[in-house]
């Protein structure tokens, strides 16, 4: 699977779900989001493959990414949830650190689970790279793409202007040609480089139109098994506004956690107009919008807002706006717009190949 083709369902609601096997790390990157140690908590395995197990073949999201902290810290949990999603249909993506890039050859019980993903992307970083040299990193995907495994990287620099993505992005293309796409964003200003991000001062825009949501579209399994509407680090981290929060693990199926997701009125609106619009045009007279993420956060705050929501989502047209915003969101370039082509890279000649 290409990376185009993960980001293309990425605004479909359901398409897919995120599953953080672990908080556990061993590296110390100091821009984590997630602050990961070695030392983080775990929880049990069986609370993630149980949920996992309520996937049908009649009833599943299409593609798992699985996510950490660093999931190969967990590779029997990874092979057992990808065997089983293949016995069902579902495509299962996952993202590492690449903290096993440093030793001469990858780990037999990691390349076991990597052998079985269907596409594998690594974390590439000036701030990795601390910790993970380039040259191993790209010895790694040497070793993997060899194998036939589709790999792709995720990049992240200060701004479009990081003379460091210009640097990384020309040697990953001098290494692999066309065979290693990017996702090339920024560094968030959450986790630990929150310490230390020059933060951009937040600008006060009177006309706020509506910005649709497609962060709400696939839930997320977080660390401790609570599942999410969201991926932003903070609700991850919990505690989850009511609004975002679909279920627990230990405790609910696919099926449940699905229908939250996709008919939830308030989650529908947040995908079609974006917090900030349904802020101001819902919500009460002191309610500020201060940041798009921010405002999401505390629409629960205000019960106003799920009561005027409801009878706007059960106009006749609202289905078909819902199809007009996920056909525009589909479409949509993600990352850092000068690098957003990188995206593409290996996407025309793979599909090629397969015909």
């Amino acid at each position: 699977m290409h990376l185009k083709d993960v980001l293309s369902m990425r605004a479909r609601p359901a398409a897919g779900i995120f599953m953080a096997l672990t908080r556990r790390c061993p590296l110390s990157c100091e821009h984590c989001s997630t602050n990961s140690l070695i030392s983080s908590e775990e929880y049990p395995e069986e609370m993630f493959y149980r949920f996992v197990k309520t996937f049908t073949p009649e009833n599943k999201p299409d593609v798992i990414l699985l996510t950490g902290g660093e999931p190969l810290l967990r590779p029997k949990l990874v092979i057992d949830i990808t065997e089983w999603a293949h016995s069902i249909g579902t495509t299962v993506c996952l993202i590492s650190g690449m903290f096993f890039a440093n030793q001469k050859e990858i780990p037999p019980l990691i390349i076991e689970a990597l052998s079985g993903v269907d596409q594998f992307t690594a974390s590439l970083d000036y701030y990795h790279e601390k910790q993970v040299p380039r040259a191993a990193v790209f010895r790694a995907l040497h070793q993997l793409l060899n194998q036939g495994k589709d790999v792709s990287l995720q990049i992240v620099g200060l701004n479009e202007h990081d003379p460091y993505l210009a640097d990384v992005t020309k040697d990953v293309l001098d290494n692999f040609g066309n065979r290693v796409p990017m996702f090339v964003s920024k560094v968030g200003d959450i986790g630990r480089a929150r310490n230390w991000l020059n933060k951009q001062q937040l600008n006060s825009n009177i006309d706020i139109n509506p910005e649709p949501c497609a962060m709400s579209a696939w839930p997320v399994v977080s660390f401790d098994g609570t599942i999410v509407a969201c991926c932003n680090q903070d609700v991850i981290n919990g505690p989850a506004p009511s609004h975002l929060r679909l279920g627990h693990a230990a405790v609910d199926d696919w099926e449940k956690v699905r229908e939250r997701l996709v008919n939830s009125n308030f989650l529908r609106a947040i995908r079609v107009f974006g917090p900030e619009y349904l802020t101001k045009q819902y919500g009460s007279e002191d309610q500020a919008c201060d940041g798009y993420c921010s405002t999401c956060y505390k629409l629960s705050d205000n019960p106003i807002i799920s009561e005027r929501i409801e009878p706007l989502m059960k106009r006749s047209t609202i289905d078909f706006v819902e199809e007009k915003v996920l056909l525009f969101q589909q479409k949509r370039q993600y990352g850092i717009p000068n690098y957003v082509h990188l995206v593409d890279v290996g996407y025309e000649s793979g599909k090629e190949e397969i015909q």
